[in-house]
């Protein structure tokens, strides 16, 4: 008797424990915040939900040799965004094609996650943005929206794009505006920033942020777009890393056309493609010290009728060790440059539906520096037939 009358009792405790979970965290008669916010009233000035999509099937050839050719799906990723009470504006985004990294990272933030922020429009001349949000570099190819490019050069695949931190915006007059910055320089640990092992004189930096201050500019008729950063934070004690970044685009229908230039000075090769010509033979690779780079990016698009677009575009790239040390002396490393054609059709005019296809050729040209460790000079080709969409689902 006792022991059926404590299994009913267990049961009993069970059976509250399943009904307890299932109640929700909030009342369903509790204010939302934004009912908090604005009152009572729901002034919620617009807001959108996208799925942004591109997959295609690529060809790779190396040293103009056959590699393989399979199905890709090259960017999978989901946004919410919008604005209410006039001010006040949040931006959510997550990728699909990033792989977290399992230790815990600085910012505690999936990295997956690319855009978590919310802004604050304090005034008709300042705005305030706070959370995980794109670094303020400068240059086309960086700061357009990643579905439209095919190809990102060396310089802007290697960058910390996206940050949390806190972003002031100064609204100079409605053709420019002045950012001021501050985020992290990386999402993870020092060990995790780097492609290959530290120096074992390198220490971690107790303050890993990265300031930038830029500046855009609207010109005759918003056809002429400028912007320019200068970035400069720490990537470990003593060791430094400087940006200067800076687009110059010309947007009147039917021609697009920019030239980016991209410029680094790194006290520790954070990109880790100069340290990459030492990663051969079985070489104990250690982290390169004071390196820079520079890029220079150039396209120009056609837009020929509303359902076809075409472009070619160009990247030369250069990779430099400005002061000796262990086993990397001074001098030029590596000189990459890449061409690529696209012709881009659009089924619907109305709709961002595109067909494309997308040649690419990238040369990638190690001076005698470089190869005295071992590695070669090689040149890889790609075709690619794809499709884009971003689908507005509200």
């Amino acid at each position: 008797m006792v022991f059926v009358l404590a299994l009913v009792f267990i049961l009993f405790l069970n059976g509250f424990s399943v009904s307890a979970q299932d109640l929700s965290l909030v009342p369903a008669d509790e204010k939302t915040m934004l009912q908090r916010i604005t009152d009572g009233k729901r002034d919620i000035d617009w807001a959108n939900m996208n799925i942004q999509f591109c997959t295609a099937a690529d060809a790779s050839f190396n040293n103009g040799d056959f590699d393989n050719m399979a199905f890709k799906v090259h960017r999978v990723r989901l946004e919410v965004l919008g604005a209410f009470r006039d001010k006040f504006s949040y931006h959510f985004r997550q990728s699909f094609n990033k792989y977290t990294n399992p230790n815990i990272p600085l910012d505690n933030l999936a990295g997956s996650v690319e855009l978590a922020m919310v802004g604050w429009q304090l005034n008709d001349k300042w705005g305030l943005t706070a959370g995980k949000q794109p670094v303020q570099f400068s240059g086309y190819e960086c700061w357009v929206n990643a579905i439209k490019v095919r190809h990102y050069s060396d310089f802007n695949n290697t960058i910390p794009a996206y940050q949390v931190g806190l972003n002031m915006a100064y609204n100079i007059n409605e053709n420019q505006v002045m950012n001021f910055q501050l985020t992290n320089n990386r999402n993870s640990t020092i060990n995790d920033q780097f492609m290959y092992s530290l120096p074992d004189d390198v220490e971690d930096s107790k303050i890993p942020m990265l300031g930038t201050v830029n500046w855009d500019g609207y010109f005759v008729d918003r056809a002429m777009q400028l912007r320019y950063s200068l970035s400069y934070g720490q990537l470990a004690k003593g060791k430094n890393i400087f940006y200067f970044t800076c687009g110059n685009v010309w947007d009147k229908k039917p021609f697009l056309g920019y030239i980016d230039f991209m410029y680094s000075r790194e006290g520790l090769d954070s990109k880790g493609l100069i340290t990459s010509s030492y990663d051969v033979d079985g070489n104990n690779v250690i982290t390169a010290k004071n390196v820079e780079y520079f890029t220079t990016i150039a396209n120009l698009d056609y837009r020929v009728s509303p359902h076809l677009n075409l472009y070619i575009k160009g990247a030369y790239e250069l990779g430099n060790v400005y002061k000796s040390s262990e086993e990397f002396q001074s001098g030029n490393y590596r000189r990459t440059w890449n061409v690529q054609f696209c012709a881009e059709y659009y089924p619907m005019s109305d709709s961002e539906l595109i067909v494309y296809l997308h040649l690419l050729h990238k040369n990638t040209h190690l001076t005698d520096i470089a190869r005295k460790y071992g590695a070669n000079s090689y040149n890889q080709q790609r075709i690619s037939l794809g499709l884009v969409y971003t689908l507005p689902v509200f």
